[in-house]
């Protein structure tokens, strides 16, 4: 990535109405005083209208309105360059919104059918397996059958500026202007006899140039091209006409009345159906979704169509704004979302590049508000990918990234809280609690059948497409075309549901690589081992297509392998994301701290060695990644997670508790057929989110009853994504509004006072041993190879569920009072931008430390705590940048009793060493009530720092100054330190060399340049 613009840390902003470019704007010098340095933000390109989250962009060639003019936003981009700051801009090139009928590209496809010019952007199957689709795209947005919707006057014709449109609520669809003179037709020839004149005649010339319009189902360029220039013609002058002759449009409105039909008179109707069965869509109902779509989706949600960007026109088209904002001194780098919904990922991330890097390294010229001078783009520019890695699984090392966007990360960093010493401890309870005496099935199994069911449920129409696809391949061969078209459609679900990665990456007229042909065999073996009515040769057939050993005798043979091979990839994706993430990361329960994104539940903790080993890899492979603890797709904030990994450290007493909690609120429960909701399941489930995202102003006047809403809301959530009792396709309200009454009354200190009692006695143990779980991931992420990343408002604890819960509004005024608060107490930090020979080192000049110190970890609830690990870490990965860009991760051992119970491990780059110390496990080091984990519960453990100043060209004394309290620390002869001494005043250390001249506080270095990091 050289010449690139890297970021040193990244904050991620969530764009929308309620917080716009002003907004963000009014945040920047809060953000580079916390040591920020690239705001990271989600897509700010025109959205649905009042979009929560940017994703469902319907107009990539503009801002988004909603968050503010092209005015705000350069004010906001000068204003973080005024800081030396840049941003990271979320793209999307997956897909695009078309609800509310915001999407003009997707407008021209329904109004002209195959011939629009903007039908080759949208992954549609226009000859799909239903032929009264031919040529036609299913549009399932109608909240009954079409026939009901129709005579229930829910469908209304209306005229327009020129233009028919049937409206459905606050969806206007156009009809297509060659379709005019059917609405007309009935009444025209009687009117124009009686009004003669200039009027009438040019009705009757747009009608004729309308119905001679080239057809909606040309393909030809030329056609299509004649199409789109006449018919906007033809509004043209119907608009004008119908401004001008009163006549006209009275007629226009009376064919109108007539096409709305008459409420109770199912007949009337007949002519509007007749002309919506002419337009290039069909209505229906939303469940048609799941079997008849024929555009491809994001996932399955039908409001987001998928984009064809490996067609370098759609590419181009799509990217263009963005490009531009680059070129004008905007996104200084890029995320890209949901990569592997990509036909081509890596043909795509080229491209990428081929656009944005010029080779010219001077950095960009000054930025003009919103002015159009081309400043200079890096050679290489900065992109990360939303990639979610399987076990023991790679990001491709040819894709030109920074590296993933960090869930990876993540998990990892999660697991090294995790007591793998008590999996079985908790497997046994868990297993209790739910009291199925049948063998639970293993996450595996679990995910496989959740697989299947996605496929079942709300993909099929996408598997049965693949399966026609397929099939019209093998009839076409003689050693093929016995396989049934049935039979193929199995096999194809079986090998999808085994699969044991999100996606391979196999490439045409490319070798297969070693590690893609073992996911592809896997996966098959599997499947064939779990279907027995199936054929063994059907699946050695579709093993040779995806490992391309069937030979192609034809270019079009070749080019249908390819498309075939190309669909199947991108379709394992989203049935793995619904399928894991979506259904059984909420059904299996044993420790929700490990059921998120990127994460394994089936492992559970993971050995220091282990996490220096992938840390060493991760700076070997991906140094400059983001490095992530909570996400906008996190299940749970993380210090939700912190607080439930300590579960894993206390089985007896969680088992206890939830034994007890159970049989205090049996009696909430309510009968729904036949069973009693919630079911064991879902209750500790619930107990658990209780545990990790209990508020610490729970006590405060109306907080009880805030949470007890958000609970209840996300619980609705989580029981339809589960689909076991109910389900966003079925929702069965009985048992929703059951588990919520359940969750109400269990929340109410009135009728609940036993229970929360006891609930509140366990839960502050487990609050408090998290928030040290907290801080330690924090220093980790801000020290460890990659960027660090921070989710809007984790800088203060971070106790949010899944969305919409962690899009609530943040509360930046407190944030910066605190900031400043901390500041103002003398603990200064030194914001990026300021060069190294001006610097004061971290830690220096605490002259009132150890009362500031100890005024932050008495009032440790209140989150200052964590904003003060977060700025002062940050501003020594400043001072310290070229160690953290560029150094080595050297993993540090540690001796003595409570060795097992400290992670540490050093920076290295030339001369310069910066060392990362953090607590884990403290359960059994700290009793109950004891307080923070610091001085002499250590006993005799020592951290070996020898290994850290090993490679050192310069050796000299060393002399260590923790950045956090400003202690000077020296290591023995044999080069250890006490933990006692480390942890001695606050519970993690971050310790930099003093310098040993002292009125030189560090070795002046080049000055970091805000343009080019």
């Amino acid at each position: 990535m050289s010449g690139a613009r890297v970021p040193l840390s990244t904050y991620r902003l969530q764009f929308n109405s309620h917080f716009t470019f002003r907004d963000a704007g009014a945040i920047v010098d809060y953000l580079h005083a916390l040591g920020v340095t690239d705001a990271y933000a989600s897509s700010y390109l025109k959205a649905v209208p009042g979009s929560p989250h940017g994703y469902d962009i319907a107009d990539p060639t503009r801002l988004n309105p909603d968050i503010g003019s092209e005015e705000d936003y350069w004010a906001w981009v000068e204003s973080l360059r005024a800081c030396g700051m840049g941003h990271v801009l979320d793209v999307v090139p997956n897909h695009m919104g078309i609800a509310k009928s915001a999407n003009p590209w997707w407008l021209d496809v329904l109004e002209n059918g195959p011939s629009s010019r903007f039908a080759r952007f949208y992954d549609i199957e226009w000859h799909p397996v239903k032929d009264e689709l031919a040529d036609k795209v299913l549009i399932p947005i109608l909240g009954d059958q079409y026939g009901e919707a129709l005579e229930r006057q829910e469908l209304r014709l209306a005229y327009r500026d020129g233009a028919f449109v049937v409206a459905y609520y606050d969806e206007i669809l156009p009809i297509a202007p060659d379709t005019y003179g059917r609405i007309l037709s009935d009444a025209l020839d009687g009117w124009v006899i009686d009004h003669p004149g200039d009027a009438a005649d040019e009705l009757e010339i747009i009608l004729a140039a309308a119905a001679n319009l080239p057809e909606r189902t040309s393909r030809d360029p030329d056609h299509s091209a004649l199409r789109a220039r006449e018919k906007e013609v033809v509004k043209r002058r119907l608009a004008a006409l119908t401004g001008s002759s009163p006549e006209v449009r009275a007629l226009i409105d009376s064919c109108v009345r007539r096409f709305n039909g008459v409420a109770g008179q199912p007949r009337s109707f007949d002519p509007l159906d007749r002309l919506l069965n002419e337009q290039s869509y069909r209505l229906a109902h939303w469940r048609v979704a799941s079997e008849e779509i024929n555009y491809r989706r994001f996932f399955d949600v039908n409001q987001l169509a998928a984009l064809r960007v490996e067609d370098p026109a759609v590419f181009d088209e799509v990217h263009r704004f963005a490009f531009d904002l680059v070129r004008r001194g905007g996104p200084t780098g890029f995320r890209i979302d949901h990569v592997d919904g990509l036909y081509a990922p890596a043909d795509y991330l080229r491209r990428l590049q081929e656009n944005l890097s010029t080779g010219d390294t001077d950095g960009p010229s000054s930025l003009r508000t919103g002015s159009s001078s081309v400043s200079s783009v890096p050679e290489h520019f900065y992109i990360v990918v939303e990639k979610i890695l399987g076990a023991d699984e790679n990001l491709p090392v040819d894709w030109p990234v920074a590296g993933t966007t960090g869930y990876e990360f993540a998990a990892l960093v999660n697991n090294l809280f995790v007591d793998g010493r008590n999996e079985g401890a908790l497997d046994a309870i868990y297993r209790r609690f739910v009291r199925d005496r049948r063998d639970r099935p293993s996450f595996g199994e679990l995910g496989y059948r959740s697989k299947k069911q996605v496929l079942h449920e709300t993909m099929s129409g996408d598997i049965n497409s693949l399966g026609h696809q397929l099939n019209r391949f093998s009839e076409r061969h003689r050693h093929f075309r016995d396989f049934t078209l049935y039979s193929l459609i199995s096999t194809l679900k079986e090998v999808i549901a085994c699969f044991p990665v999100y996606r391979t990456y196999v490439v045409p007229g490319q070798p297969v690589a070693d590690h893609e042909y073992r996911y592809i065999v896997e996966a098959v073996s599997c499947a064939k081992r779990r279907s027995h009515g199936v054929a063994s040769l059907v699946f050695d057939f579709v093993q040779r297509l995806l490992l391309h050993q069937t030979p192609a005798v034809s270019p079009d043979q070749c080019e249908e392998l390819a498309r075939f091979t190309g669909k199947f990839q991108q379709l394992t994706s989203p049935v793995a994301a619904k399928g894991i993430e979506d259904t059984a990361l909420y059904v299996y329960n044993r420790l929700l701290s490990l059921n998120d994104v990127g994460s394994d539940p089936t492992h559970f903790g993971l050995d220091p060695s282990v996490v220096h080993d992938r840390l060493v890899e991760r700076r070997r492979r991906w140094p400059l990644a983001l490095s992530a603890t909570s996400t906008h797709d996190s299940k749970r904030g993380e210090d939700v997670r912190a607080r439930l990994n300590v579960l894993s450290e206390i089985p007896g007493a969680w088992k206890a508790a939830v034994t007890k909690w159970r049989a205090l609120n049996r009696r909430f429960k309510t009968d729904v057929k036949g069973a009693l909701a919630p079911g064991g399941n879902e209750e500790y489930f619930l107990y658990q989110t209780l545990v990790g995202a209990w508020p610490f102003d729970a006590g405060r006047d109306g907080a009880l009853t805030i949470f007890r809403e958000r609970i209840s809301a996300y619980m609705t959530k989580a029981l339809r994504e589960a689909k076991v009792h109910t389900s966003w396709l079925s929702p069965d309200e009985s048992y929703e509004k059951a588990v919520a009454r359940f969750v109400e009354a269990i929340l109410d200190r009135r009728r609940s006072s036993q229970f929360l009692e006891s609930f509140a006695e366990f839960q502050s143990r487990v609050a408090e041993l998290g928030m040290y779980n907290g801080l330690a991931q924090l220093l980790i992420k801000i020290t460890a190879p990659g960027v660090p990343d921070f989710y809007q408002g984790t800088e203060l604890w971070d106790l949010n569920l899944v969305d919409p819960d962690n899009r609530r509004p943040v509360d930046y005024e407190k944030r910066r009072e605190t900031l400043a608060a901390v500041t103002r107490d003398g603990l200064k930090t030194v914001p990026y931008g300021t060069t190294r020979a001006h610097r004061t080192p971290v830690g220096d000049g605490l002259q009132t430390g150890c009362s500031i110190i100890e005024d932050l970890l008495e009032h440790r609830a209140d989150g200052r705590v964590k904003l003060f690990v977060t700025t002062r870490a940050l501003a020594a990965r400043a001072q310290c940048r070229d160690v953290y860009e560029h150094g080595d991760y050297v993993p540090l051992q540690s001796s003595g009793a409570r060795r097992d119970h400290v992670f540490a491990f050093a920076r290295q780059h030339g001369d310069d060493v910066a060392i990362t110390c953090v607590p884990r496990l403290l359960a059994s080091v700290i009793p109950e009530g004891a307080g923070p984990p610091i001085g002499s519960v250590w006993g005799d453990t020592r951290i070996d720092v020898s290994s850290a100043f090993a490679a050192l060209t310069r050796p000299r004394d060393i002399r260590l100054r923790d950045v956090f309290t400003g202690a000077i620390l020296e290591p023995d002869e044999a080069r250890t330190i006490p933990v006692s001494k480390l942890f001695e005043r606050f519970p993690v250390a971050l310790l930099v060399p003093v310098p040993s001249n002292p009125s030189s506080p560090s070795r002046p270095s080049r000055p970091s340049s805000p343009s080019k990091p």
